[in-house]
Order: C-alpha cells, then sequence, then structure tokens
C-alpha cells in the first residue's frame, strides 16, 4: 500500500485566503506560485499556476464579491485550487469551463484558460447559493491516468492559528483506500502533536484491520494531549466498509437519498478508551464516504444540493466547508468517491 497523503506535514501547507476586493488577487497569485515552485514545478509550469489561479480569484471578485481561495498539495508534484463563494450562483454552470462563455459581457476566456491549463477541473453551483471552483495541476502539464480513488480534503486551522490541530491520511491499494481521521483535542501546536503522532503510527498499520489500527494509535497517543479518531477502511473489491472510531468525528456514506452513519464510541485515544469496536456495512457502487471533525457542523443533507453527489471529491468537501464550518475550531473534512 502506498500513503496519500502519508507525510504530508513533509509538503506545503495548505494556505486559506479570504478574497474581498481585487486587492487580494496578487496574493493568491504570489501564494500559489511559490508552493508550485516549492513542489517542483517547471517555469512555465509556475506560470499556468499563476494564470490559473490569477482567473479563479479574479472571477470570485467579479461574479461574487467575496469569497475564499483554498490552496493545498496533497502529494509530491500536484497543486490543488478551490475558489468558494456564496454568489448569485450559476443558471448554466455546465457552459462555464468553455472558451467564450460570460456572464459578465467579457471575452469569457478567463475559466477556459483554467479548463486548458489545468490537469483536472470540477465546479458545483445553484442559484441563489453560491460556487466552489476546483482546478488541480501537476507538475507535468498532461493528466495522469485517474486513480482508483478520487480524494478530496478541506484542512483549515482555527482562526488565527498556524497550524491545524487536526490531522488525516490515507493508503491507498489496488483495490482499497484506508482513511484516517484524527483530531487532537483543543487547538493549536499540541493538539497538532497529538494528530501528527496518530498519522506516523497510521503509517505502520497497512495490513491490519481498521479496529486493529485504531487500537495501535491509541497505545501511540499516551503521553500527549489525546485525540478522538476514525479509521475507516473501502474495499471496491468486496464492496464493504470497514470502520472503528472513538469521540466525535462524523463519518457517514452517503448515496442518493439516504445517509448511513459510522458510529464512534465514547472516548479519548491516548487517555480513556474502553474496547474499540469494529463494524461494516456495504458500499455501494456510486457512493461516497464523507468524514469530518467537529469544526464543521453534522446537519448536512446533500439531497439539498442537486448534482453534487455526482461532483469530485474536492468539489463535494468545499462546498460542504462553505455552508457549514462553524468557524470557532479547527476544520477538516474528507470525501473519498471511486474514480469515474
Amino acid at each position: 500500500m502506498t500513503g496519500t497523503p502519508a507525510g504530508q506535514h513533509r509538503l506545503p501547507p495548505p494556505v486559506r485566503f479570504e478574497v474581498r476586493d481585487p486587492s487580494g488577487v496578487g496574493a493568491v497569485r504570489r501564494a500559489a506560485a511559490d508552493i508550485a515552485a516549492r513542489l517542483g514545478f517547471s517555469s512555465p509550469r509556475v506560470s499556468d499556476v499563476a494564470i490559473v489561479t490569477t482567473e479563479l480569484t479574479t472571477n470570485l471578485v467579479k461574479h461574487a464579491g467575496q469569497g475564499e481561495v483554498l490552496i493545498s498539495a496533497p502529494e509530491p508534484g500536484i497543486l490543488n485550487v478551490l475558489a468558494i463563494d456564496r454568489g448569485p450562483g450559476l443558471l448554466r454552470p455546465q457552459d462555464v469551463l468553455r472558451d467564450g462563455y460570460s456572464t459578465a459581457g467579457t471575452a469569457g476566456t478567463g475559466l477556459g484558460a483554467v479548463h486548458r491549463l489545468s490537469s483536472s477541473t470540477d465546479l458545483h453551483s445553484l442559484p441563489g447559493r453560491g460556487t466552489v471552483v476546483w482546478a488541480q495541476l501537476g507538475a507535468q502539464p498532461e493528466p495522469a491516468p485517474p486513480p482508483r480513488f478520487d480524494v478530496g480534503a478541506v484542512h483549515v486551522p482555527y482562526p488565527g492559528e498556524l497550524v491545524n490541530g487536526d490531522g488525516w491520511a490515507t493508503l491507498v491499494g489496488p483495490s482499497s483506500v484506508r482513511l484516517l481521521v484524527v483530531d487532537g483535542l483543543g487547538h493549536g501546536t499540541h493538539a497538532r502533536q497529538a494528530s501528527q503522532a496518530a498519522e506516523v503510527s497510521f503509517g505502520t498499520t497497512a495490513h491490519q484491520r481498521p479496529g486493529a489500527a485504531l487500537d495501535a494509535i491509541h497505545g501511540a497517543l499516551r503521553g500527549t494531549r489525546g485525540a478522538v479518531g476514525l479509521v475507516v477502511e473501502l474495499d471496491a473489491d468486496e464492496r464493504r466498509v470497514r470502520f472503528a472510531g472513538i469521540g466525535n468525528i462524523t463519518a457517514a456514506v452517503v448515496v442518493p437519498g439516504a445517509r448511513h452513519g459510522l458510529l464512534s464510541r465514547d472516548g479519548t485515544l491516548g487517555q480513556e478508551a474502553r474496547r474499540i469496536a469494529e463494524s461494516e456495512m456495504n458500499w455501494p457502487p456510486g457512493a461516497a464516504l464523507i468524514a469530518h471533525s467537529d469544526g464543521l457542523g453534522g446537519s448536512w443533507n446533500l439531497n439539498q444540493y442537486p448534482g453534487l453527489l455526482t461532483r469530485t471529491s474536492s468539489v463535494i468537501a468545499g462546498v460542504l466547508y462553505r455552508d457549514f464550518v462553524r468557524g470557532r475550531d479547527d476544520a477538516t473534512i474528507v470525501v473519498i468517491r471511486e474514480s469515474a
């Protein structure tokens, strides 16, 4: 099994920008170009990154007035950009990624350029509720073959903090993926130390079932502040989900019209956790796994977002972050689907 993003702390950390006026465009562009250069992108490819982030941020200001841009490096040689707004939305979202389409009387090439220069793009928009646009750029212009699993995440710290006390990691095999989501108690550096210890332990559990992996993490967190966490395994060949959780990490398997929760037991990893139990459920075709820390409210319902379950995992995570982030804690949302 290979880990993605095991070792995430060695990659440039995610950055978040609140964009309220055109002056924010330059800051986003410079940050994205810097991250791309640190990831080893060539100078022409760094220029592509600058163009894509400029277009997304300019479009956000022009059409919504304000919003957020999240930039992350989920693995070496890959850069993700999420542009998120609560603006008027789009009546014909399927058209905006082609050249020549405009809703503002311009030449309409902005999002067309984003689509051309990016390895992958996707969006979701509803009239009156806003738009989320995702672009992924690889160090090489040619897109790589899609992986078996589409993993998307939003990972932002408590307002005012430089580090996120949450953590997450995946271990990906030929037909399965295993996910850890962990929330160090409190926030800041000490919470991050606990979640990082959990990530390191998780990276050694590739051949253990989720219950045994979580028990190993429980032992590894002794001496830290402690955490709550969840380990989930999706097996696409067996069409099964296996999981074990301690504390208030929310997770669910979502299919059209239904949400099946993955229940955790009370306790704190590294301190007190009664018997760690493992459960199973079906993994239907077309389902999405959604897991998040309590920095996100748990009252979301994908039935209220027509078409969202068919979008990429990053777009789903971006929409949930936009509409349900509490804003008073670290927040981590991870979405996993099988690639189309």
